[in-house]
């Protein structure tokens, strides 16, 4: 009979995690159309309808179709790639700290991305306003800044493999690499000239308004597979999260699975930030939103932190245009004005009680 009561918890509670996935989508899909209908040139939802079925205002048509799709569409798929990749390192470092940004991938990138605008002349301005900010190479950009990111995951990787190191270590690590590329990137734009400072400026702040359909393409064909690679290891993470000792006794290569999850997380935060600029703390934030919400079962933590996230940051774009429009506030201020008190929070409860 106890029995009997415990798996229909159970399955009430997998109910629960469904719920929540489906509930994430239906929120994704709304938040579509209000961010193609809010801007500083508003749109009602009848005529974004109208416009998707061919008809409407020919000067609405290239708004939405040539600006606002491609904005919507890409802030909705880097909400996705960051979550992915701030959901997997927490659970392959057993660090729930970790994120792209707190363990310095995400300042790597940037100095990667500066290093193809500054040295390879790789971006350019052609107005004192974001989106006139232009990746003349975009392939570049992505490759460097990767191989930026790859650097500063080697570190980690090298720690935990030779050091055995602790998640405090990790978050100190972290913040030493942060610094050492930002002081990089800052000795690049030094010798730089303004029109390049400004192009890797902007991209520091972190700002969908240059999206563009060739970018929305682009993070399709890496997300989407890196999307699908956790999900099918989502089972191996669940026992990595026992421990090592009690993965590799159920068969799980744990040098392999932490190695391979690194260079995916990396690629995707990467290619984020080489075409948007840091867009910190979402990687951070939103796998603790989710696992207070549904747990810790890998299985459903990250579908759900995935598109929970893309959700999270297409809503935080739609603030950023309209709650001070007709300025566009950059994203990445917003999401740092809202991930800084979580992470304090996750500090001061780290020392009340462990995380796991």
């Amino acid at each position: 009979m106890k029995s009997e009561i415990i798996l229909k918890e159970y399955k009430n509670y997998n109910k629960r995690r469904i719920y929540f996935i489906i509930l994430s989508l239906f929120f994704s899909i709304i938040f579509i159309f209000v961010g193609i209908s809010f801007g500083p040139f508003e749109i009602s939802f009848l005529d974004v309808i109208k416009v998707f079925f061919g008809g409407g205002d020919e000067l609405q048509g290239i708004i939405i179709w040539r600006i606002r799709m491609p904005r919507v569409l890409s802030a909705l798929l880097a909400g996705v790639a960051l979550s992915l990749a701030g959901v997997s390192m927490q659970s392959i470092l057993r660090n729930p700290i970790g994120s792209p940004f707190t363990l310095g991938i995400s300042q790597a990138a940037v100095f990667g991305v500066a290093f193809a605008v500054i040295i390879l002349g790789a971006g350019s301005i052609q107005s004192l306003s974001g989106d006139a900010v232009l990746i003349n190479n975009p392939y570049s950009v992505t490759i460097f800044a990767f191989l930026s990111s790859l650097l500063s995951t080697s570190v980690m990787l090298l720690l935990i493999k030779f050091k055995g190191a602790k998640p405090e270590t990790m978050i100190l690590t972290g913040v030493i690499l942060g610094s050492l590329f930002s002081a990089l990137t800052t000795a690049l734009m030094y010798f730089a000239s303004d029109v390049q400072i400004a192009s890797v400026i902007f991209w520091t702040f972190g700002d969908f308004s240059r999206s563009t359909w060739e970018n929305f393409l682009i993070l399709c064909v890496i997300i989407f597979p890196a999307f699908l690679y956790f999900v099918k290891n989502a089972w191996d993470y669940n026992a990595l999260n026992s421990g090592d000792e009690t993965a590799e006794s159920l068969g799980v290569n744990t040098e392999r699975l932490r190695i391979t999850g690194m260079l995916v997380a990396s690629l995707i935060v990467s290619v984020v930030t080489a075409f948007f600029g840091v867009v910190a703390f979402v990687g951070l934030v939103v796998p603790h939103i989710v696992r207070r919400i549904i747990g810790g079962d890998e299985r459903y933590l990250i579908p759900a932190s995935s598109i929970f996230g893309g959700a999270f940051l297409l809503i935080a774009d739609t603030i950023a245009r309209t709650i001070i429009s007709p300025i566009v506030l950059p994203i990445g201020i917003l999401t740092s004005f809202m991930g800084a008190p979580m992470f304090l929070y996750l500090l001061l409860k780290k020392e009340k009680r462990g995380f796991w």
